[in-house]
């Protein structure tokens, strides 16, 4: 069993790291996020302490991306799988 997680996406803040979290999940697809604790600690919305890996089993990762394709370009549907 492949056990591997990739990043897919980078986003700054934690609110919408949670956003991006709840769509991938509602997609039936596993979710991580990696962020520098100081940033939250300090309440930073700007600048690289503020960034928020997202990321993703290896085999949930080109589903993953179209969902943030679709996140990106406002047609995303959490109820409708990719594809």
């Amino acid at each position: 069993m492949n056990d591997e997680i990739v990043s897919v996406e980078t986003v700054t803040g934690m609110i919408e790291a949670e956003i991006v979290r709840g769509l991938l999940e509602a997609s039936g697809i596993p979710v991580w996020l990696s962020h520098e604790s100081a940033g939250t600690a300090y309440g930073l919305t700007v600048g690289p302490m503020a960034q928020v890996e997202i990321y993703v089993p290896r085999a949930h990762e080109s589903n993953a991306r179209e969902v943030l394709r679709g996140y990106r370009e406002g047609t995303a549907a959490a109820d409708e799988p990719p594809g």
